[in-house]
């Protein structure tokens, strides 16, 4: 709940609005806008995001390390507890629900122990999953290792989708995507968005807000998205690097405008997040918070804005909030989330 001070100071300014111009938000500040209008969010339906993408297993193992091994130079760790908890986009829907919203994961697994396990977690989640069976292919499960709060290694299992399966999925996500609110695209270039490029254009016919954190070079396959959520690195891959601020305003306003994305939102670490649009761009300073682990980190912006959006927040707003729910995740262990309680505290 957020406290009584800033709820009366809401009220006082809505008030104001009405009185002056009959605007209720006219003359709310950024913050002020987003507390008064989260005090009312839980009494509104779920909002319905449909995640297509790379679900994951991510898997940990916490142990000590005292010693290095007599055959090779690297620490020696002693596990003692291990944990499995939902990655890539299977994290996302995990956001997704975390702040309220209704998630509806798309994706492929492999027919083995690690699929059950996902499948599993998504069920503990109540998180409702389309998960396609490829007999072909191993769970992509990222392993890692962890000593002394610090990861010292990580192993990857992943083989791409095949063919048929992904057909049925594009079939899935045809039945789907009537009765969602907002589609996000969870890219980790492990092969379940061969269609994206169809699957955007079918969403923008039928209306729906496209969100995509993307992965690659070829941001051509993402044309026509709502909003593209790449990080620094990401986004260097495509433009090259920049020489100052003004350069990289220039250089993702260009690619703004070449794809055909309505927002570009460049996540940008402890520079916090830039906006690019038709309009000038917006910064949002980062929260200071001491950072403990920014895996994950992406999916909880993404999910955060689309539970936003759908939930008719315009997007500066949903990015403000987003900003802000990055700022939580990055204080936790591992791929996490933040709760819709946490959210409302960190505003």
């Amino acid at each position: 709940m957020f406290p009584a001070r800033l709820l009366r100071t809401c009220g006082d300014q809505l008030s104001q609005a009405r009185r002056r111009d009959g605007d209720p938000v006219a003359i709310f500040t950024p913050i002020a806008r987003l507390i008064f209008a989260m005090t009312s969010f839980e009494e509104n339906g779920k909002s319905k995001v449909l995640i297509v993408g790379d679900a994951m297993l991510d898997r940990y193992w916490f142990g000590e390390v005292a010693r290095i091994s007599p055959e090779a130079p690297v620490p020696v760790v002693r596990v003692e507890r291990t944990e499995d908890r939902l990655g890539g986009a299977a994290n996302v829907a995990r956001n997704v629900q975390a702040l309220g919203g209704q998630a509806l994961l798309l994706s492929v697994v492999g027919h083995d122990q690690d699929g059950v396990i996902l499948s599993g977690l998504l069920a503990d989640s109540a998180i409702k999953a389309s998960l396609r069976v490829d007999r072909q292919i191993t769970t992509t499960t990222k392993l890692r290792v962890i000593g002394r709060q610090q990861q010292l290694l990580r192993i990857d299992f992943e083989d791409k989708p095949s063919g048929p399966i992904l057909d049925l999925k594009l079939q899935d996500y045809e039945r789907l995507l009537p009765n969602c609110d907002v589609v996000v695209f969870s890219d980790y270039s492990k092969g379940c968005l061969t269609h994206v490029d169809r699957m955007i254009r079918a969403a923008r016919r039928q209306k729906k807000p496209v969100l995509v954190d993307p992965k690659g070079t070829d941001y051509s396959r993402y044309r026509g998205a709502t909003v593209v959520t790449p990080n620094r690195a990401e986004l260097r891959e495509v433009t090259g690097p920049w020489i100052d601020e003004d350069d990289l305003c220039t250089k993702a306003s260009k690619l703004r405008r070449e794809m055909a994305f309505d927002w570009l939102l460049l996540t940008r670490s402890e520079e916090g997040m830039s906006l690019f649009s038709a309009a000038e761009p917006l910064h949002e300073a980062a929260i200071a918070r001491e950072v403990f682990d920014v895996s994950g980190a992406g999916d909880t912006v993404i999910a955060t804005l689309a539970v936003m959006v759908a939930r008719g927040f315009d997007v500066e707003d949903a990015m403000r909030i987003a900003n802000r729910a990055a700022s939580v995740v990055v204080g936790k262990l591992g791929t996490a989330t933040c709760s819709l309680d946490e959210l409302q505290m960190a505003l």
